[in-house]
């Protein structure tokens, strides 16, 4: 907005022209009151305005005119309004309407004195409060994140209260092994049990008995029948399960190998092994028969005089593959060291009434004996012909121990005699490449040392 200068008496020639073409019917109580043209200091870029100063109360004749407020900002009066006295009054030239604003000495009173006052009802000033608004701003905006993520959240896990309720219904409905034992045997007990549901309850039960303590409990429960009347089932994936669950059941549990055989399970097992057609089943009954023989001289001695090495030798003819056989004289083997180390523990040992019973007991075991007349030893020397090192070095070990017995039948058997000179050789070869490679493992040193040992007791 421009306003006239003093540049020259013709610009205040004309305002006083214009001046005089708006008419004004102000009347004052005192004749202090003049036009005057003064320096604009505003900041707006005007150079000049034309003021009308009054330092009374501005009154008009017509009572009903409106009185405005100035304030220390420009404002423009309407038709009809009218203004207090001391009120700084001054007349656009460019748009010829008047404007108001608070008096110097009002201006002056107001930014100290109203000013200080309406401050100190605040502690904020306008830096200080756009600073707290903008504080304010991401405040808010962290708050409806967080509110966001807590709602993410809250739709990813459930309700604290809704888990507290499931791990309280949890704890209900937590079972110990023996109520699982207890739940199990009763469904495999049930006639509406289907043969799945054997099938996983038997492999329950599998795992379950590797405890000792679990294995026991199955048997005062009367779990060994249910499992023998398994070996007894004409499907044979209840055989084989049956006789995994028995077996796991009999490793190195002596309370629970009483109780098979109170129960009847020697014979159970050597009839299933003479009927059974699966070479599975087999493997998981000879696991069974290994199970319930090992460190129980009774049972022995009952597996011998039921003609258990009888059936074990129409077995190990009829397996070609030489899994069965393997197992067959990994099991012999261990029933004659058990008695040889029982024997020479006793000559050592301080006289206890408990081991001396055992070596009563193994006494009673007429194993190598009865090995020498079922013709074992011509048939263990068949298993040197196996491809496999492993199976080789099952038998190597069980010729050793059978040589007391069958020392004589080695010396005769030509074939024998061939079978160790050529594995000798084959072993001294392959102990040769190991050494070049410098790989060596020390396995086939041991059974060269095997051979050596045999082919000394042969000479």
């Amino acid at each position: 907005m421009k306003y006239i200068t003093t540049r020259g008496w013709f610009l205040l020639l004309s305002a006083s022209f214009l001046l005089c073409s708006h008419v004004v019917r102000v009347y004052t109580q005192k004749s202090e009151g003049a036009l005057t043209v003064v320096e604009n200091t505003d900041d707006k870029g005007g150079e000049g305005e034309v003021v009308a100063e009054d330092e009374e109360v501005v009154t008009v004749e017509d009572e009903d005119l409106e009185v405005v407020q100035p304030t220390e900002e420009w404002q423009t009066l309407k038709p009809g309004q009218t203004v207090p006295a001391g009120s700084h009054v001054r007349l656009n030239l460019q748009t010829g309407e008047r404007e108001v604003r608070l008096g110097e000495e009002k201006l002056k009173y107001w930014t100290q004195e109203h000013r200080e006052t309406d401050e100190s009802k605040s502690s904020f000033n306008f830096d200080e409060l756009k600073r707290a608004m903008k504080k304010m701003k991401e405040e808010l905006n962290l708050a409806s994140k967080d509110k966001d993520l807590q709602e993410s959240l809250a739709s990813r896990f459930r309700p604290l209260e809704e888990l507290k309720k499931d791990m309280a219904e949890l704890d209900l409905l937590m079972e110990t092994d023996v109520q699982i034992l207890r739940r199990l045997l009763d469904q495999m007990n049930s006639t509406n049990t289907t043969t799945e549901q054997r099938l996983s309850i038997l492999l329950e039960l599998e795992y379950l008995v590797h405890q000792v303590d679990n294995a026991q409990t199955l048997c005062s429960m009367g779990g060994l029948p249910l499992i023998l009347d398994g070996l007894n089932s004409s499907d044979f994936r209840l055989q084989e399960s049956s006789a995994f669950v028995l077996g796991s059941a009999l490793s190195t549990n002596p309370v629970v190998q009483v109780k098979a055989v109170e129960n009847g399970a020697l014979q159970t097992l050597l009839t299933t092994l003479a009927t059974a057609e699966s070479v599975s089943v087999k493997k998981k009954v000879l696991f069974a028969l290994a199970s319930l023989l090992r460190h129980f001289p009774f049972a022995q001695r009952h597996f011998v005089t039921h003609g258990g090495l009888q059936i074990l030798s129409e077995l190990f003819k009829a397996d070609g593959g030489g899994v069965l056989r393997t197992r067959i004289v990994t099991m012999l083997y261990d029933m004659i060291s058990e008695k040889e180390l029982i024997s020479q523990a006793g000559l050592d040992s301080v006289q206890d009434p408990s081991h001396e019973e055992r070596v009563h007991q193994y006494s009673q075991v007429s194993l190598q004996g009865e090995l020498l007349e079922k013709g074992w030893c011509s048939m263990v020397p068949q298993l040197l012909q196996s491809a496999e090192h492993d199976y080789r070095e099952k038998a190597l070990r069980a010729l050793l121990a059978m040589a007391p017995v069958c020392l004589d039948q080695y010396r005769s058997n030509a074939a024998l005699a061939g079978s160790l000179h050529s594995l000798r050789l084959q072993y001294q070869e392959i102990i040769q490449s190991e050494m070049i490679l410098g790989e060596e493992s020390g396995y086939f040193t041991e059974l060269v040392e095997l051979i050596d040992a045999l082919q000394v007791k042969m000479q």
